[in-house]
């Protein structure tokens, strides 16, 4: 199991680095991840995440009672979206945080799979929010970047909260 980095450290900042190669360290960066995922009962998490700037994230495709799959996507990228809509969003790395968010309601990633093969996902709905917010991990942004000013400022009191706790520890 991997520590799940809350908000304040910088490494959610960062930038994470391209992978080159994928051999077993990358492979069982991947399954600890999904296990960290999985405890943690979420449906997505980017290395950087659990304090690794590498462009690595997993997800979990099942919803409810339907079975899914686990998506490992290495070095992904949203080479299209369209369309707008607007859905509550929370993190791993923010507990008890919550926010309406808008993002494309469609989005097409190109990524590489743990055998290095390239990949290309279409998504709509849940799968592409959470797409979206994974690669924006990778990226050094947050889902509180996307949110409305005034829910930021709502928000702000619990957000230097949690930052300050995390800065103590």
């Amino acid at each position: 199991m991997m520590k799940i980095i809350k908000y304040g450290d910088p490494v959610l900042r960062k930038k994470a680095v391209k992978i080159t190669k994928i051999d077993e360290r990358i492979i069982k960066l991947a399954e600890n991840m999904v296990k960290t995922l999985h405890a943690a009962k979420g449906v997505g998490l980017a290395a950087n995440q659990v304090g690794i700037a590498e462009k690595l994230c997993v997800i979990d495709t099942a919803r409810g009672d339907k079975k899914g799959e686990i998506l490992c996507l290495i070095n992904p990228e949203i080479t299209a979206s369209e369309g707008i809509v607007k859905f509550e969003e929370g993190c791993l790395s923010f507990p008890e945080i919550f926010a309406e968010i808008d993002r494309p309601s469609k989005v097409t990633v190109s990524y590489k799979d743990l055998k290095g093969k390239d990949k290309e996902i279409t998504a709509e709905g849940i799968l592409a929010r959470v797409l979206q917010h994974e690669i924006d991990h990778l990226n050094g942004a947050l889902f509180i970047d996307h949110m409305s000013k005034i829910k930021y400022i709502l928000l702000n009191k619990r957000l230097k909260a949690l930052e300050k706790e995390t800065k103590g520890k």
